[in-house]
C-alpha cells in the first residue's frame, strides 16, 4: 500500500491569503492543494513531496460562475459544476468537451478547473511507483539527470496532460494570477513553457484564481481526444479548434491547438492563419490539417506509438475542422473519443 508522507495542512480563506502563505513557507515547500485527484497521488509515489499543502476548498471566491458578455469561471469550480452549465455547452462547447471528456464521473466531482490547467506533465518513466523509478536510476523530472526518453536531451521531455488548456488556448482565454504583491493576467498559451519540469510560467507565490473569456460572437469551438482507455485516460493526443465564421461561411479568424504532443499546448499558427478568408471546403480542411500535422512532434513518452500519434493528428484536425462546418461527427466520435457527446449533452 503507498501512503502518503507527512505534511502540514493550512486552510486559508481568501486567495490573496493563499498566495500569502505560499510565499511564506518558500518556493519548493508548499504546494496548493484543490480537488487532489492528481497531486495526492503523485505524493504516494513521491514525485511531488511538498512539506505543507495549502487547502483551496475554503476560499469562496475561486468558485464564482460569472454569466456576462463572456464567462469568469473561478479557478477552484469543480469539472462537474462546469459540465453542468448549459451556457457553458450552448457557447463554448468545445471547452464543454474538454471537461466532460476529463477521467471518470467522480474524479470530476473532486477536480477542478484550475487543478486540471495546472496538471503535472506526465511520461512513461515519471509516472511510476517510487521503487520502479529507483531501479532504473530515476529520470530528469524526479532525482535524476537523465531524460530517458530521449537520453541526450537537456530538458525533460514530460507532455502536457491537461485536458481545458487546449480548448482555452483555441478560444483565446485568459487567466487572472493573485500573490501578495499583485494581480496580473496572462493568455492561457503564455501561462505555460516547453519543459517537462518547469512547465508553468505560474510564479511559486501565485494562485491562478480565475479564468475569463470573452463573448466570442460568431465563433463555434469543438475538442477531440485520443486515449487509449474510452472510460477515463489522460489524453495521448488532442485537438482543439475554434473559428469565427461571417456571411458565406467564410472562416474570418481561426485557432488550432494540439495538446499532449509536447510540454506545452502547441497552437498550430500556420494552420490557423491558413484557413482566414476561406470556406471549409474538403481541400481547405486537407490543407489545414497537414500545415498542423508538421506542429504535431511526439516522443516515446506516452501510450501508443509515436510515428501513430503523429499520424493520427492530421486525423484529428480533419474531424475538428468538418464538426467546425457542421458535418454530423456522432460516429467517428464514438470511434475515436469513445464517448457519445451528443448522449452526454442532452443528459
Amino acid at each position: 500500500m503507498m501512503r502518503l508522507p507527512d505534511f502540514r495542512y493550512l486552510r486559508p480563506k481568501t486567495a490573496r491569503e493563499a498566495a500569502a502563505m505560499l510565499a511564506g513557507e518558500g518556493a519548493g515547500r508548499a504546494m496548493l492543494l484543490a480537488g487532489g485527484t492528481d497531486l495526492l497521488p503523485n505524493m504516494k509515489r513521491r514525485q511531488q513531496v511538498p512539506e505543507v499543502l495549502v487547502g483551496l476548498r475554503g476560499v469562496g471566491e475561486l468558485r464564482r460562475f460569472e454569466n456576462g458578455r463572456g464567462l469568469r469561471l473561478g479557478a477552484g469550480l469543480t469539472l462537474s459544476e462546469l459540465d453542468r452549465q448549459d451556457v457553458l455547452r450552448r457557447r463554448f462547447p468545445g471547452l464543454w468537451q474538454a471537461v466532460v471528456q476529463v477521467a471518470t464521473p467522480q474524479l470530476r466531482n473532486m477536480g477542478t478547473l484550475g487543478g486540471n490547467l495546472c496538471l503535472d506533465t506526465r511520461c512513461h518513466y515519471y509516472d511510476q511507483s517510487y521503487e520502479w523509478r529507483k531501479a532504473i536510476s530515476f529520470c530528469m523530472k524526479k532525482d535524476g539527470e537523465v531524460c530517458w526518453v530521449a537520453p541526450s536531451s537537456r530538458r525533460c521531455l514530460a507532455i502536457t496532460s491537461t485536458d481545458t488548456a487546449p480548448a482555452l488556448v483555441a478560444l483565446g482565454a485568459r487567466v487572472r494570477l493573485v500573490s501578495e504583491r499583485a494581480e496580473r493576467v496572462v493568455a492561457v498559451e503564455d501561462l505555460y513553457r516547453n519543459d517537462g519540469i518547469h512547465y508553468l510560467t505560474r510564479e511559486p507565490d501565485e494562485v491562478l484564481a480565475e479564468v475569463m473569456l470573452d463573448p466570442l460572437e460568431g465563433w463555434r469551438s469543438t475538442y477531440w481526444k485520443l486515449r487509449r482507455r474510452g472510460s477515463f485516460d489522460f489524453p495521448v493526443l488532442s485537438v482543439a479548434a475554434a473559428a469565427r465564421f461571417g456571411p458565406g461561411e467564410i472562416v474570418e479568424e481561426a485557432r488550432i491547438a494540439l495538446g499532449a504532443v509536447a510540454s506545452r499546448p502547441l497552437l498550430a499558427e500556420q494552420a490557423s492563419a491558413f484557413l482566414a478568408g476561406r470556406t471549409l471546403t474538403d481541400g481547405t480542411i486537407r490543407e489545414a490539417a497537414e500545415l498542423a500535422y508538421k506542429v504535431a512532434k511526439p516522443m516515446d513518452n506516452a501510450d501508443f506509438a509515436l510515428h501513430w500519434r503523429k499520424r493520427v493528428s492530421r486525423e484529428l484536425v480533419t474531424y475538428a475542422l468538418r464538426e467546425l462546418r457542421g458535418d454530423p461527427m456522432r460516429k467517428e466520435r464514438l470511434r475515436i473519443a469513445r464517448r457519445d457527446l451528443d448522449a452526454a449533452a442532452s443528459g
